[in-house]
């Protein structure tokens, strides 16, 4: 884990613009047409349209995809009361939430009223806004009254997401925990530590899923709540329980099969663990503190189905599971509610994700090779590209089958196909590449330490946890910049190769080198003075696994790494060329560009390990190839020059792998564009498919396109040059790369290092 301090907790929200949200127009607005049609008198239009039926609110504004964050402030993650304005990072905080994983827009609503009364007519005032609203961070019992007010007097799905989200993730764990264990819920001993708003909330739905009111336990900070206790809120008396005989919660626990903690850290001791049924289910849910730690239940009780709320334990129950998608169907179908059906139905698609085999993706992102259904994985975890899709469309398909949807979904392989569409986004990429790179963090060098952006680079990869970093370079001018720009070198290291103190080093690494090249006119002192230079000691470094990658690009021309690259580490032996890739992150999803950097006219054979390559590296990211192969021509139109060897190549690679989606030659508009090309040219290999991947004839053309995306969208947006063919992983940047860019492709240098390391160890890492 990360250690996260107050001070870079307090520099992420300050710098650049406060906050952690922003409004960003959908609409053009450069010229006066786009602004008369956006304002004044074009806007009239469509008011006019929404006053003759409001339903048509969804049809012209952002309200179909808009919800609220709405809180008092009053029960703030385990801050308690702290007030409305004070609670607002947390609200943006879960705004950004729902934008990163369902593309949901959500303002933040901080309202500075307690008393219940005012609280609903100010949400109901402002609801004509909003597609739905999630109640967030408001103190129990008022909570239980405010939503039930506003589901009942409003006409969008209204969720307070403390009690339901919690409800819904556990619900899923609980049902998947009692199958492994063996047991049925209709029959478990449950008892649940708490009884605020998320306790009762939970208790309710495992009742919906078949648990009984006579086996269950509650308790809060009295104790047990039994029926004969005097002046019970309505909530506490509807799971009071009527038995005399337990009063503690160590006498609660006595048999039970599940316990279910919401509520403080470390009251659930081992004693009490042991004591509990054969193959216990422990949810200890307090933040950041459970009831009862992981270490201590599993010394306890080494057959315990454990989970808590934390990221470093398996089964994490994580709401960010749930909410998102939740909202994600209920607008899409535009429900006028969030009615127990669709909450069902989120906890049974979560469950059923659980039960299903794995995407690799996740399996990399937690360093396992293959999650499978048991003990140690009952939860779908929170980076599993599939939520999206399993959770939304239940919801939507639960909301149309009870009646509250207003807008109708037919074509369910379409709208599935929509969801993934819409997260084609950097964050949620890069994201999952980060969390990959976290589960075996490797020694990497940077050539250019002293490089005001690489240097910066390297710590935010270290503070990332994605790396170690070593820095080559002076090393008086690397620490004198890093006190300038207050950047910490803890747990950095500086190397400064020139050093007298590297000299047995630089002979090492040259008379391995020497001798490898020694067929081709090197000679050891010739290979000594190479040793100054530090392209050369770094990718030795790697050739020699005293570091496992190597970043290099910002000051050295690409002519003289590539030179440098073939020499030190050398191509992989099935091929005679390597290239470079890069990935745009659109709206349309991710597509992979080669060859951008290397290969500046490629022949025939040039561009037919490119192609080889280029499926090869797609996969790698866990993606199937649909390879488009680019020219000014298509089809043979031009039998001439570049075209000709562009369909030479396509010939070659459909004959020698049958079953991958290549063709060409093509034009980028047909590649692009699926129904365009499948009407015109119905013959091709990628009928009915979309294009990921467009390898291009040169040089001069992809760099350009990458460039040109890059240009217009902006930087986040594309990541690489991704190295493709070489014996290491020796990655490249360039001059104008960005401190983002570079951590960027950093993280894809370790997961190729992982990757390295498992295929010596005679492992299949994907």
């Amino acid at each position: 884990m990360v250690k996260i301090t107050k001070e870079a907790a307090l520099l992420y929200h300050s710098q650049g613009k406060p906050g952690k949200i922003e409004v960003v127009p959908t609409k053009p607005y450069r010229t006066q047409t786009d602004l008369s049609l956006a304002y004044s008198p074009g806007v009239a239009e469509p008011c006019l349209e929404i006053q003759k039926n409001p339903h048509d609110a969804y049809k012209y504004t952002n309200k179909g995809n808009l919800v609220a964050v709405i809180s008092n402030g009053t029960a703030v993650l385990g801050l308690g009361d702290i007030g409305a304005m004070s609670g607002k990072p947390v609200m943006e905080g879960k705004s950004l939430l729902f934008k990163i994983y369902a593309g949901v827009d959500a303002f933040d609503i901080e309202v500075d009223e307690k008393d219940p009364e005012k609280f609903i007519q100010a949400v109901k005032a402002i609801a004509p806004t909003f597609g739905g609203i999630n109640l967030e961070d408001i103190k129990a019992p008022e909570c239980f009254e405010i939503e039930r007010r506003l589901k009942a007097e409003l006409d969008i799905p209204v969720m307070h997401d403390d009690q339901h989200g919690t409800a819904i993730i556990s619900a899923a764990g609980l049902i998947n925990a009692l199958q492994v264990a063996g047991k049925k819920i209709e029959e478990a001993r449950i008892v649940v530590n708490g009884a605020g708003a998320a306790a009762i909330s939970c208790t309710r739905l495992y009742c919906s899923f078949g648990a009984r009111h006579e086996n269950i336990v509650m308790l809060d900070s009295r104790g047990v709540i039994t029926k004969d206790r005097p002046n019970l809120t309505e909530q506490k008396a509807e799971f009071a329980t009527d038995r005399t005989d337990i009063h503690t919660l160590e006498e609660a626990v006595r048999d039970a099969d599940v316990f279910v903690g919401l509520s403080k850290g470390n009251i659930l001791t081992q004693e009490m663990v042991r004591s509990m049924a054969d193959h216990p289910i422990i949810f200890a849910l307090a933040n950041p503190i459970p009831e009862i730690s992981y270490e201590d239940a599993m010394a306890a009780r080494p057959d315990v189905l454990m989970s808590t709320g934390r990221t470093d334990y398996p089964n994490q129950i994580n709401n960010v599971i749930g909410f998102p998608y939740i909202f994600r169907g209920a607008l899409d179908t535009a429900a006028s509610a969030i009615n127990e059906e669709m909450k069902m139905a989120a906890v049974r698609a979560i469950a059923d994700l659980a039960r299903r085999p794995v995407p690799d993706i996740v399996n990399r992102a937690y360093h396992v090779r293959n999650f499978t259904f048991g003990p140690d994985y009952f939860i779908p975890k929170p980076v599993d590209p599939r939520l999206i899709t399993e959770v939304s469309m239940a919801v939507a398909k639960a909301a149309i089958e009870s009646g509250v949807a207003r807008k109708q979904i037919t074509d369910w392989k379409t709208y599935r196909q929509h969801l993934r569409e819409l997260m084609g986004q950097e964050s949620k990429f890069t994201q999952n590449l980060y969390e990959t790179a976290r589960t075996a963090p490797k020694r990497v060098v940077f050539a250019e330490g002293t490089h005001p952006n690489m240097l910066q680079a390297a710590i935010r990869a270290k503070d990332e946890g994605i790396c170690h970093p070593i820095l080559l370079g002076n090393d008086e001018q690397i620490r004198r910049m890093a006190q300038e720009m207050k950047l910490s070198l803890e747990g950095v290291e500086v190397l400064n190769l020139r050093n007298d103190n590297q000299n047995a080093t630089r002979r090492r690494y040259a008379e391995i080198l020497a001798k490898k090249k020694q067929r081709e006119g090197y000679t050891l002192q010739e290979a000594i003075d190479k040793m100054y230079e530090r392209n050369y000691f770094g990718m030795m470094m790697v050739e020699t696994g005293d570091a496992d990658a190597f970043i290099t690009g910002l000051y050295t021309k690409y002519s003289n790494t590539i030179k440098v690259a073939k020499e030190v580490i050398g191509i992989r032996s099935e091929y005679k060329h390597f290239g470079t890739m890069h990935l745009i992150n659109s709206k349309k999803g991710i597509f992979f560009i080669a060859d951008t950097l290397i290969n500046r006219h490629p022949n025939r054979e040039a561009l037919l390990d490119i192609a080889k390559l280029s499926a090869s590296t797609v996969r790698f990211f866990n993606r199937t190839p649909v390879i488009a192969m680019l020219s000014y021509s298509n089809f043979g139109t031009d039998p001439q020059g570049s075209p000709a060897v562009v369909h030479e190549v396509v010939e070659e690679m459909q004959n020698q792998y049958p079953d991958l989606a290549i063709d060409g030659e093509m034009q980028v508009n047909f590649a692009l564009d699926r129904d365009l090309r499948d009407d015109k040219y119905p013959f091709t290999r990628l009928k009915g498919m979309d294009v990921n991947t467009l390898i291009f004839p040169n040089l001069t053309s992809a760099n350009s396109s990458y460039k040109m995306f890059k240009a217009m969208v902006g930087e986040g947006d594309v990541l690489g040059p991704i190295q493709m063919g070489l014996n290491k992983p020796i990655h490249f940047t360039d001059f104008e790369s960005s401190v983002r860019d570079i951590v960027n492709i950093t993280a894809v240098a370790v997961i190729d290092a992982i990757v390295e390391e498992k295929k010596r160890e005679g492992q299949s890492f994907f």
